[in-house]
């Protein structure tokens, strides 16, 4: 029994130890701060994580041999003649049933 009274003081003595190094360690990252932080804290709008975003996915898109298509637009009179055509379309349906 007295060997195991000898060998729990020992691993006191080391918990203690540790617990001071511990806080010695906690107290040197207080003083530098965390690690991802340079000082200021920032945030970033929506808008500029989308700018970021759609400037990678090019980069990629260049990389990879195949860049984005661009976005096809309409003109207003073409959306008219269609819309107009359609209608059309449903009117001569209807009148049919």
């Amino acid at each position: 029994m007295k060997h195991m009274s000898v060998v729990v003081q020992q691993l006191k003595k080391e918990r203690q130890h540790t617990q001071a190094q511990l806080h010695r360690i906690d107290d040197a990252l207080a003083a530098l701060g965390s690690a991802g932080s340079n000082g200021a804290s920032r945030t970033m709008s929506a808008a500029g994580r989308r700018k970021i975003s759609l400037a990678q996915k090019a980069r990629w898109a260049k990389a990879k041999g195949h860049a984005p298509k661009p976005k096809r637009t309409m003109s207003v009179t073409a959306r008219r003649k269609i819309a107009t055509a359609q209608r059309a379309r449903w009117a001569k349906l209807k009148r049919a049933t």
